[in-house]
Formats: C-alpha cells, sequence, structure tokens
C-alpha cells in the first residue's frame, strides 16, 4: 500500500466511524429494528421511495445502503451543537432528520440497508472509458485515488466507512462531488472527498458518475 492510500484509507476510516460512534455513545438506543424502521420510511418514500428505490435521479437510491452510512448522514444533516450549521447542507433534509429522535435513525437506516436495491445502466457510451479509468485506477498526476479501493470493484462499498454507489443515479453523483468540491456550505463532511472531488473537472465527474451508474 502506497503513502498516499494508506493517507486517504485513515481520513476515511476516521470520517466515517466518527457520526456512527457519536450517536451510539451519546445516546440510549436500543438494537436497530427494520420493521420499526418501515413505518419512519413512509415519511421517506415520496422522495426516496417505500423501498429505497427513488423513481426520480434527483434523489439517492438508499436500497442497500450501509445503515451505519445512513446513519452518519442524517446526522450530518442536522444543526450542530452550540447552533453550529449542519455540514451537510439540504434544507429539506435538515428538517426531516431534525424531526427524528436517535432510536428512529438507527431504525430506519436498518430497514434501508435491508432493502434490494435496483441496478442502474451507464448511460453515455462516450465517456464510459474514461469514467472506468478515474473509478478502477485513478488519476496518477492529479493525486486522485481510485475510487475502486475504498468504494470496492463494484461499488459496494464498506460498511460504515464507505458508501455503496454500484447502481446510484448519475445525476444525484455529480451533484455530490460537485458539492463536495464546494466544501462549507454545500457539503463539508468529509475531507478526503472534498480533496478528491475538487481535483476532478467537471467532464471527469460526470464520466465517473456515469460509470458508477452501471455498476454491478
Amino acid at each position: 500500500m502506497n503513502r498516499m492510500r494508506k493517507v486517504w484509507v485513515a481520513l476515511h476510516i476516521t470520517a466515517g466511524l466518527s457520526g456512527w460512534a457519536a450517536l451510539t455513545h451519546a445516546a440510549q438506543v436500543s438494537t436497530p429494528d427494520a420493521s420499526r424502521g418501515q413505518a419512519v420510511a413512509a415519511v421517506c418514500a415520496a422522495c426516496h421511495g417505500a423501498d429505497g428505490n427513488s423513481a426520480a435521479e434527483t434523489f439517492p437510491k438508499l436500497a442497500g445502503q450501509h445503515a451505519g452510512y445512513i446513519v452518519k448522514q442524517l446526522g450530518d444533516f442536522k444543526a450542530q451543537s452550540a447552533g453550529g450549521q449542519p455540514v451537510r447542507t439540504n434544507p429539506i433534509m435538515a428538517g426531516m432528520a431534525s424531526a427524528l429522535s436517535d432510536q428512529q435513525v438507527v431504525d430506519v437506516a436498518a430497514y434501508f440497508a435491508s432493502q434490494t436495491p435496483k441496478p442502474g445502466d451507464a448511460q453515455n457510451k462516450d465517456t464510459f472509458a474514461l469514467g472506468q479509468k478515474i473509478y478502477r485506477g485513478g488519476i496518477a498526476d492529479k493525486g486522485v485515488p481510485a475510487c475502486a479501493g475504498c468504494h470496492g470493484p463494484t461499488g459496494q462499498g464498506i460498511p460504515s466507512q464507505y458508501p455503496r454507489l454500484s447502481g446510484q443515479w448519475a445525476a444525484y453523483t455529480t451533484a455530490q462531488l460537485t458539492a463536495f468540491t464546494q466544501g462549507a456550505g454545500a457539503r463539508d463532511n468529509s475531507v478526503p472527498m472534498h480533496a478528491i472531488a475538487s481535483r476532478l473537472s467537471d467532464s471527469e465527474i460526470k464520466a465517473v458518475a456515469d460509470y458508477i451508474s452501471g455498476l454491478r
């Protein structure tokens, strides 16, 4: 494992576990219950689908996503202590997440994690090769590591550390990578992803996002 790869792994593990640890240690929550989570998910269905397979590309697919990752993101949408701003900015999700108790957060995360994700397909044959190159090999001269190094060769990710990307809507992935480039005020909840996305051009972001949509 080269030095750059070690740095990315260390940063991602720290970022991925911190939100989960903060919730589970600060709150008295019982074992996550997917059946309870299904009832909570009813309010999420309009955007994300009843089973977490959203119908519109502006809303992420949550089916099969790692529960720990969902918990962290819901926490990041909430305003931080002492009146601080959320590290992931989205007015709609801020309201939705803030209305959930800690128990409801872990329950709804367990529910979506238990659902079967529907596969997607890459749409742009002209950018497929570029997207594949970035995902599997990175861009060495820009210091961009391979996405597969953390998210896996088929985009399955690693529970609590790296999110599942397989089959995610290209438009949504593009929007999130762009938000990472903007940092504070957009999406400021992953130091390594801010650094990586900031080194990609708009065309490279779109190419790798389209490639990811077809991973399975």
